[in-house]
């Protein structure tokens, strides 16, 4: 790779699309704070320890009950995962 002195610049809205149906975020969540932040979510068990793939603009893709089944989703929608610690 070269490197160039050249900035490369974003507008604002090209800077919120990015990573836009490639990336998702992989992280474990608690039920308890997906009621918080989700409150369209519906019935769920409160405590649960739960896998959640988020869009790379922080929407909700799905929930899995262990990591391996939300890996398989992102897969099925060929989604490059990062992990959240």
């Amino acid at each position: 790779m070269t490197r160039t002195d050249e900035n490369i610049t974003m507008t604002s809205g090209e800077f919120a699309h990015l990573g836009e149906g490639s990336v998702a975020y992989l992280r474990k969540v608690s039920s308890d704070e997906l009621l918080g932040r989700f409150p369209g979510l519906g019935e769920i068990a409160p405590g649960m320890q739960l896998w959640a793939l988020f869009a790379a603009n922080g929407q909700p893709i799905l929930l899995a009950d262990a990591r391996d089944r939300a890996l398989a989703g992102a897969m099925e929608n060929d989604l490059t995962t990062v992990a959240i610690h």
